[in-house]
Formats: structure tokens, C-alpha cells, sequence
């Protein structure tokens, strides 16, 4: 898992971006990957075992399930 960083609301925006940018781009692929697959499955827990969005019949259309 992540690691969670809080920031002072003194500090310019543009700093933390960049920072989280250059974070970012010292990740291999293979990281950056397995974090977006972290990401989802934190998601799908989050929604109550559900997926966020959903195929819908053919094609690559994706809907976002309606609450």
C-alpha cells in the first residue's frame, strides 16, 4: 500500500504537483501498472464490491452505474 502525505496549506500547489510528479516518474512501469490495479481494487471494495463503471454490450462504451 501507499503511503499518505499531508501537506500545509501554506505550501503552493505547483510544489506539491511537482513533487508528486517527480514521485511519479522514479516509478518503473511495471509500478506505475500495478498501482492503477491497487487503485481499482481499493475502488471496487470502496463501492461495495461493485465496479465503479461497467461494460455496456459491445464496444468500449463504459457507463457509470446510476445511484
Amino acid at each position: 500500500m501507499g503511503k499518505l502525505t499531508l501537506y500545509d496549506i501554506t505550501v503552493a500547489r505547483e510544489t506539491i504537483a511537482e513533487e508528486r510528479e517527480n514521485v511519479y516518474l522514479k516509478r518503473t512501469p511495471e509500478q506505475r501498472f500495478f498501482g492503477v490495479l491497487q487503485l481499482n481494487h481499493i475502488s471496487v471494495i470502496m463501492n461495495g464490491g461493485q465496479p465503479l463503471k461497467s461494460p455496456q454490450g459491445k464496444g468500449i462504451i463504459i457507463r457509470k452505474a446510476n445511484i
